[in-house]
């Protein structure tokens, strides 16, 4: 099922997609007893993390991850896990148990990436496979990329494995693969600016390429929630 909210502007989209994904945590608890979240890097996450920390939440049953990181360290200043540490993570009673940042202070990349695979196969019990995320959070970059997933990249074509290698020209990442993503329970994409207008056409055109555009790989089992400001949504429309 897909969903597409389309807000007056980035606050009202900020504040309609808090309300969803607490919603979203709040009835997977019910459901499972637990909520699996991967998170965003990104300005537009920063402010939902920030209200979500204000939120009375059964934290011990939150576990979060990351659906991709900048391979540096996590006291970086362009560490995802800083950012949401710092927005969220610090100010609530959450087990340190409960957060699993991905590895990215050893000094080989795609060894990191496999000790990742393993660590969230063996969070969810699993020998192999691809476990279901209940929320993965996603952003959209005006190139169309998601998560590092970027364009024309060998990471695109990552199949057998949860987490790879991403690259945008020499910034080396670890990202979540496109079938892990898609495994996911809810996808949860937020979206602003006039600057991602043609990447969003292209994604929700039928003759867009999605190895030009690697948002349009992103088709979950589960529901696929867009949020985006009007600026954003334009060419949607046309």
């Amino acid at each position: 099922m897909t969903q597409i909210n389309i807000l007056s502007d980035k606050n009202a989209l900020i504040e309609s997609a808090t309300v969803f994904i607490i919603d979203r945590i709040k009835s997977s608890i019910e459901l499972t007893n637990r909520c699996t979240i991967a998170l965003a890097g990104g300005s537009t996450p920063k402010p939902i993390y920030e209200a979500i920390a204000k939120t009375d939440l059964p934290w011990d049953k939150i576990h979060v991850f990351w659906g991709d990181e900048r391979y540096v360290l996590p006291t970086d200043p362009d560490s995802n896990e800083k950012m949401a540490r710092e927005a969220w993570l610090n100010k609530v009673n959450i087990p340190y148990t409960n957060i699993h940042p991905m590895p990215t202070d050893g000094e080989n990349p795609d060894t990191d990436a496999q000790k990742h695979n393993r660590q969230i196969l063996d969070f969810f019990g699993l020998a192999s496979g691809f476990p279901s995320f209940d929320i993965v959070l996603l952003g959209m970059g005006d190139d169309g990329h998601t998560a590092s997933l970027f364009p024309h990249t060998q990471a695109l074509q990552v199949c057998d494995r949860l987490v790879t290698v991403g690259n945008r020209g020499d910034s080396l990442r670890l990202t979540f693969t496109v079938p892990l993503i898609n495994q996911a329970n809810c996808v949860i994409f937020l979206v602003a600016g006039s600057n991602k207008q043609q990447a969003l056409k292209e994604v929700f055109s039928e003759t867009g390429n999605p190895h030009q555009y690697p948002s349009k790989l992103i088709n979950p089992q589960g529901e696929l929630i867009w949020f985006m400001d009007e600026e954003a949504s334009m060419s949607t429309n046309n």
